[in-house]
């Protein structure tokens, strides 16, 4: 009965759905504020619905039921249990109950927790987040059902595919879908502003929470994945390109583009249609992700291969939606104020021209990655790789990046270019120094993009830090904090990144046991294969002895593993890390004369990437924190005025 438990909670989480939106069609066409009251415990209860059916699906693969047709698909008896839970997002069916559960619980605590909006406009913002739940219940209950019944019940089920046999699975999607889905938020304060004619600062504060909340998931999640990738598939990359991480890429640089945007309105009461265009922007390169990811039109190991019809339906929401969206925009644009005027030299507009590059780019991935899905659909199949994304999209992000150091170190509303000079002084000189040492030491040895790269990054992680200078560093705000931890977190990732096109060493050679292997300055010792075997897979694992210079030997253990369910062989890379870089091993096939395959990188400062990442997130979850805790202190301060 768990299953059908399931299935009511999502019939009845759609049915409130639909009462939710019908109580804010009748309370703006009947301007009934009061019926915001009727509304916040339906929004409240749709959530907790959608979470106990997600619940109990995850109780399904836990139980290992395999008469349900999702389980017996995507699970097997044997499995960890970890991998029994990540199980359930997958796949398609759990994946996009994730999703409408992401969504309700957002829905519920957009209408019990945000008091900043006015009444209508709160209302008609739950009212567009109904809407958007509605057609994803449509699509779960009528084209995805992740509750369905099998006939004849399978003994042990078909496995998960070994690639997601893996715990970043386990954080990953999850933190993705939750910044894909924060989104929807932003959508629907963005549909709701507008419906109200409501586009002012105080719209902006109210939804500027919610878009950092996704963003700093959205970031979370990609440097996850991009973690997964590089280590669980063996290519020795952290980032390919596939159209399926730029399904991922692009929401992100819209909400990017977005949280800045929606600063300057809060701020400074300027950039309202820009914030209303980023919020529709954002959500809509979600819905694309969706179909990219669903629609069986790409081949990608992060795709779900599901049948057309599906992709079909997605599709028609994401033209409903953000058709409907663009047409409000159209013809409510006209009421929205141009909001408050700003000089040439000034913080916005340094936010202006970052939005703009922002945008540039999220075009160019975008064109990227759906050219080759437009040319074969006209029966033409064209490959774009890595080559069209590096050099185009580099440039354009070493030129953003440049930019983003310079916006902190200049005034809100007007400055002087004199006093902005002075203050980009010592970031210019640190450029100059930079460039000057990088090119005596390895001119020519390494490509320009990497070089620049390199270079950029210093000068951007000192101006990062240069707000802070003659700052009482107690008494600075600790969104301020989060602002610095932030940017310096990009020049971080943008030096890893740097640093691993331009120093990786690559080596590939047929070895047997006793062999030693020299390079980069390691040696590494062959010492022998092994049979291992684990939960549900057995594996060669080749035992190795590692040192460098004089250091200690160190014990690393590629693997070549087999999964029975289903039939498939991994290599499991071996990964020894250091302060200067990461020693990456991956075991390949037996040659002849029992030798075996290997691959070997060095890969110089690549953690920086990572560590960029989470520096990244790390900011924005200050940034959130300050902002919030200075409007609790601000309402405190008010109530005690008043008493």
């Amino acid at each position: 009965m768990i299953a059908e438990a399931g299935l009511v909670a999502l019939w009845l989480a759609a049915a409130l759905a639909f009462l939710q939106l019908a109580l804010a069609w009748f309370g703006l066409v009947g301007g009934k504020d009061e019926l915001l009251e009727a509304m916040r415990p339906v929004a409240v209860t749709q959530g907790v619905l959608t979470g106990l059916s997600f619940l109990l699906l995850i109780t399904l693969f836990v139980q290992s039921d395999m008469s349900v047709a999702l389980v017996a698909t995507n699970s097997h008896s044997m499995k960890p249990w970890l991998y029994k839970v990540a199980g359930t997002w997958g796949n398609h069916e759990g994946s996009m109950l994730l999703w409408v559960t992401v969504m309700g619980v957002a829905g519920g605590a957009v209408a019990l927790f945000e008091r900043a909006l006015r009444r209508d406009t709160h209302m008609a913002t739950l009212g567009a987040q109904a809407a958007i739940s509605l057609g994803f219940y449509a699509f779960l209950l009528f084209a995805s059902n992740p509750f369905a019944r099998l006939e004849t019940p399978p003994p042990d089920g078909q496995g998960l595919n070994p690639l997601l046999q893996d715990p970043g699975l386990a954080f990953h999607p999850p933190t993705l879908y939750v910044g894909y889905v924060g989104l929807s938020v932003a959508f629907s304060f963005a549909v709701g502003a507008l419906l109200t004619r409501r586009v002012d600062a105080a719209f902006a504060k109210a939804m500027r929470p919610w878009v950092l909340a996704a963003w700093i998931m959205l970031t979370l999640g990609i440097t996850a994945g991009s973690y997964w990738a590089y280590y669980e598939l063996g290519w020795g990359g952290w980032w390919f390109w596939d159209p399926v991480e730029n399904a991922s890429l692009m929401p992100w640089l819209a909400a990017t583009a977005l949280l800045h945007s929606a600063t300057v309105l809060a701020t400074r009461d300027a950039l309202r249609a820009w914030t209303i265009m980023l919020a529709v922007v954002a959500f809509s390169m979600s819905m694309v992700g969706t179909f990219l990811v669903r629609s069986g039109i790409l081949t990608s190991v992060h795709a779900f291969a599901v049948d057309p019809q599906r992709g079909t339906f997605i599709l028609g929401l994401l033209a409903l939606y953000i058709g409907g969206a663009l047409a409000l925009f159209a013809l409510r644009i006209g009421t929205v104020r141009e909001g408050q005027q700003f000089e040439l030299v000034s913080r916005e507009t340094t936010l202006v021209i970052n939005n703009l590059l922002l945008t540039v780019i999220l075009g160019l991935v975008l064109i990227g990655t759906l050219y080759p899905l437009m040319t074969e659909a006209f029966g033409h199949k064209v490959s774009v790789g890595p080559p069209y994304f590096d050099r185009i999209v580099g440039p354009i992000t070493l030129v953003l990046v440049m930019f983003m150091a310079a916006g902190p170190l200049t005034r809100w509303r007007k400055d002087r270019a004199k006093a902005v000079g002075t203050r980009m002084l010592v970031p210019a000189i640190v450029l100059v120094v930079a460039f000057v040492a990088l090119g005596a030491l390895a001119w020519g040895r390494m490509g320009i993009l990497p070089f620049l790269g390199l270079t950029v990054a210093a000068a951007v992680a000192v101006g990062s830090v240069a707000p802070l200078w003659k700052r009482n560093l107690r008494r600075t705000p600790l969104f301020n904090w989060g602002m610095v931890i932030a940017h310096l977190g990009c020049a971080v990732s943008l030096a890893g990144m740097a640093s691993d096109s331009a120093f990786t060493v690559e080596k590939l050679v047929a070895a047997k046991p006793g062999d030693t292997i020299s390079t980069a300055g390691w040696t590494l010792h062959f010492d022998r294969i092994v049979p291992v075997a684990g939960d549900n897979w057995t594996a060669l694992q080749g035992d190795m002895t590692v040192s460098r210079g004089n250091g200690a030997a160190v014990a690393i253990h590629p693997q070549s593993r087999f999964f029975t369910n289903p039939p498939t062989t991994t290599t499991e890379a071996a990964l020894l890390t250091r302060w200067d870089g990461q020693l990456y091993v991956v075991l390949g096939q037996e040659a002849e004369q029992g030798r075996w395959q290997m691959r070997i990188w060095w890969k110089p400062f690549v953690t920086l990437i990572w560590l960029g990442g989470i520096m990244i997130a790390l900011g924005g979850a200050l940034a959130l924190l300050g902002r919030e805790r200075r409007g609790w202190v601000m309402k405190i301060r008010k109530r005690r005025a008043m008493a």
